[in-house]
C-alpha cells in the first residue's frame, strides 16, 4: 500500500520543497536589498557624497545578479547530467552560509577595506547559488506536477519569492524600531541571522524528496545530454534568448517597487522608511493570493495567454503606481501597489510552466537557468540603479515608469513567439514507479 500511495504525495512535497526554498531565497536575497539601499552605504560604503556611497551601496546589490551566470551555467549542467535534486540541496546550503556571514561581518569602520570586499564576496556565492536555485525549484515543482495542474503548482510556487520578500520586509520592520545607534551597531545583523533557522527547516524538507520523474525519465531512456550547456546553445539558442526578454520586464516592476522605492520614498517624497514598508508589506499579499488564481486561470486558458495579458498590463501600470505613491496617502498608496501587483503576480506566475515547457525535459536545466538568469540581470541587477540615475537626470518619476514600460512591451513580445518544445522522452509515468528514491 505504502509503495502506490507515495508517488501520489510527490507533487505536493515537490511544491512544498520548492516553495520554501524559493522563499528562503528570497529572504536572503531581499535583506540583502534592503540592507543595501538603506543602512550599508553607511556601515560598508561611507563616502563623503552620500548619493555617491547610496549608488556604490545599490551597485553592490547588482554584483549577486552578475554572479548568477555562473551559477546558472554550473548547476545547470550538473542539474541535467545528475538531476534536480542535489543541486537544491546544495544551492540552498551556499545561500544559508553567505547570508549568515553577512551577518557576523565587521564594519568599514572596524576593518575598513576589507569589509566590503568580504562583503561582496558573500553576495556574489548568494548570486551563484540562486542562479541554480530558481530554475531546479521550478523544475523540481513542475515536473512532479500533473500536466493540467502545472499552471496551478508553478503559480504557488512563485507566492515563495512574494512570501520571502514579505518576511524580509518584516524583520527590516522590526529592527527599524530600535534606536539608531544600535540598529547601525548591531540590529541590523538580526534579519541575516536568522535565515539560519530558516535554512535548516528548507534543508529537512528537501533531502526528503524523490528525483524529478521526467529526469528518471530521461535517465531511464539514456538520453541524458552529456554536453547539456553545448546543447542547448546549439539546439535551442533562439529560446533561450526569447526566455531571456520574457523575463525582464517583471524583474524590473518587482525590483524597483520592492527596492528602489525605499530609497525614492525617503529621498524624494519625504516618506519614512517604516511608512512605505508598512504599505510594501500588505501589498505583497496580492501576490501571494493572485500568483495561485492565475496559475489556475492558465490551466485553463492557457499560459500563453494569462502572460501576454498581464505583461500588457504592466506597460501602463507603473504609469498608475507612481502618482498614486506621490500623493502620500496610506491608502492611495497601497492601491498603487496592489495594481501594480496584479499585473506582476500573473505574469510571474507564468514562468515556471511557461518557460520550461519551452525546453526538452534532458536540456530543460540547462535552457532555463541560463535564459531566466541573463534575463534576471537585465532586469533586476541593476533596475535600482538604473531607477536612480534616470530619477537624477531627469528629475521626474516619468523616466522610471517608462523604463519599466519598456522592460514590460519587450517581454510582450517575447512572449509571443516563445513556444513549447517537441516531446522527448516517454511519459515519466511509465518508468517512474520502478526509479529508485534519489
Amino acid at each position: 500500500m505504502p509503495a502506490r500511495t507515495t508517488p501520489n504525495r510527490q507533487p505536493v512535497r515537490a511544491a512544498l520543497a520548492g516553495w520554501f526554498g524559493t522563499a528562503i531565497e528570497y529572504y536572503d536575497f531581499a535583506i540583502y536589498g534592503l540592507a543595501a539601499s538603506l543602512l550599508f552605504p553607511q556601515i560598508f560604503f561611507p563616502a563623503a557624497d552620500p548619493v555617491v556611497g547610496t549608488l556604490i551601496s545599490l551597485s553592490s546589490f547588482g554584483v549577486g545578479y552578475v554572479a548568477r551566470p555562473f551559477g546558472a551555467l554550473l548547476f545547470g549542467h550538473l542539474g541535467d547530467r545528475l538531476g534536480r535534486k542535489a543541486i537544491l540541496v546544495t544551492t540552498l546550503m551556499m545561500m544559508g552560509i553567505a547570508t549568515t556571514a553577512i551577518g557576523l561581518l565587521p564594519s568599514y569602520g572596524q576593518i575598513g577595506i576589507a569589509a566590503p570586499v568580504l562583503l561582496v564576496v558573500a553576495r556574489i556565492v548568494q548570486g551563484v547559488s540562486l542562479g541554480g536555485e530558481s530554475s531546479g525549484a521550478v523544475l523540481l515543482t513542475v515536473e512532479h506536477a500533473e500536466k493540467h495542474r502545472r499552471g496551478l503548482f508553478g503559480g504557488i510556487l512563485n507566492t515563495g519569492t512574494a512570501v520571502g520578500t514579505i518576511l524580509a520586509n518584516a524583520a527590516f520592520l522590526l529592527v527599524a524600531q530600535m534606536p539608531e545607534d544600535d540598529l547601525m551597531a548591531w540590529g541590523w545583523r538580526i534579519p541575516f541571522l536568522l535565515s539560519v533557522l530558516l535554512v535548516v527547516v528548507g534543508l529537512g524538507i528537501r533531502l526528503k524528496l524523490r528525483e524529478s520523474p521526467e529526469f528518471a525519465g530521461v535517465k531511464v531512456t539514456g538520453s541524458v545530454s552529456r554536453l547539456p550547456l553545448v546543447d542547448v546553445l546549439r539546439r535551442c539558442g533562439g529560446t533561450v534568448v526569447l526566455v531571456t526578454l520574457a523575463t525582464v520586464g517583471a524583474g524590473i516592476v518587482f525590483t524597483v517597487a520592492s527596492v528602489y522605492v525605499l530609497t525614492y520614498a525617503r529621498s524624494t517624497l519625504g516618506i519614512g522608511t517604516s511608512t512605505m514598508l508598512g504599505v510594501l508589506l500588505p501589498a505583497l499579499v496580492v501576490v501571494v493570493i493572485g500568483a495561485p488564481l492565475y496559475g489556475r486561470l492558465a490551466d485553463r486558458v492557457g499560459v500563453r495567454t494569462v502572460f501576454a495579458a498581464t505583461a500588457a498590463s504592466m506597460i501602463v501600470l507603473p504609469f498608475v503606481w507612481f502618482p498614486l505613491v506621490g500623493t502620500g496617502s496610506y491608502g492611495l498608496m497601497l492601491l498603487g501597489f496592489a495594481l501594480l501587483f496584479a499585473g506582476y503576480s500573473g505574469n510571474f506566475a507564468m514562468f515556471p510552466v511557461f518557460f520550461s515547457q519551452a525546453f526538452p525535459v534532458s536540456l530543460r536545466f540547462s535552457g532555463m537557468a541560463i535564459g531566466f538568469t541573463v534575463g534576471t540581470i537585465a532586469g533586476n541587477a541593476f533596475a535600482p540603479a538604473v531607477s536612480a540615475s534616470l530619477l537624477e537626470s531627469t528629475g521626474s518619476w516619468v523616466g522610471v515608469a517608462a523604463y519599466m514600460a519598456g522592460a514590460s512591451a519587450v517581454s510582450l513580445v517575447a512572449g509571443l513567439l516563445l513556444r513549447e518544445a517537441p516531446a522527448e522522452a516517454p511519459s515519466a509515468d511509465a518508468v517512474v514507479s520502478g526509479t529508485p528514491a534519489a
